[in-house]
């Protein structure tokens, strides 16, 4: 099946109509088990076609980083966002991943006109937006926004593997893929891990361990 990348027409319509700087703004690891929660935010220079965007879960590795240079330097503008870990634990992840939206997209300069968002309306922007379902693989700002923001968040997490190579954060990123629920049976929750973020999953891979789920 072929493959179709993010388009501009949504952005392309909006300036038809008078709006200038058309924002992307899209999150990542929001469904991970640790690592904090990273949102992007571009404007795209609508005069310098950036060819192969897509949602940053279709693309590889290699690819996203190239596509992240690229946007960064060819964007009239671009910002990332995180919300810690500790955040997340407080007022919870879809809380956390909004807030996260917000201040990246808070963070450009310009501010943009109008923000188009992955399928939510993020609270507290005083410009409009529009929720697109899907919005990551249909519009290129979007594209844009998951990219750059999926790029930064994996290098964060990397550095978490550096520093604690326990728990193989360079391959799976914090998300509960077997190998994470197999070293959180093992070595407990670290600092990084979100306290209250625990899958059914995770029980079932300790079941029959004695040690506590929730202690580092």
């Amino acid at each position: 099946m072929r493959r179709t990348g993010a388009r501009r027409t949504m952005e392309n319509a909006l300036r038809r109509v008078g709006f200038v700087h058309v924002a992307g703004v899209d999150e990542v690891g929001r469904g991970c088990l640790a690592g904090p929660v990273v949102a992007g935010a571009v404007i795209l220079d609508p005069s310098r076609h950036i060819p192969g965007l897509a949602d940053s879960k279709l693309l590889s590795a290699p690819r996203r980083a190239d596509l992240a240079v690229r946007i960064r330097e060819t964007a009239l503008a671009w910002a990332v966002a995180e919300v810690s870990v500790e955040d997340i634990d407080r007022i919870n992840i879809r809380r956390a991943s909004l807030e996260a939206m917000r201040r990246a997209v808070l963070a450009l300069s310009p501010l943009p006109d109008v923000v188009l968002v992955d399928a939510f309306q993020v609270p507290d922007l005083m410009m409009a937006q529009r929720g697109i379902v899907h919005g990551d693989r249909l519009c290129s700002a979007i594209a844009a926004a998951s990219i750059v923001a999926k790029v930064h968040r994996d290098r964060l997490m990397d550095d978490c593997h550096r520093r604690d190579p326990r728990y193989g954060y360079e391959r799976h990123r914090g998300y509960a893929t077997p190998e994470h629920l197999a070293a959180v049976a093992r070595f407990g929750y670290s600092p990084i891990h979100r306290r209250t973020f625990r899958p059914p999953s995770l029980f079932d891979t300790m079941a029959g361990d004695d040690s506590d789920p929730g202690q580092s």
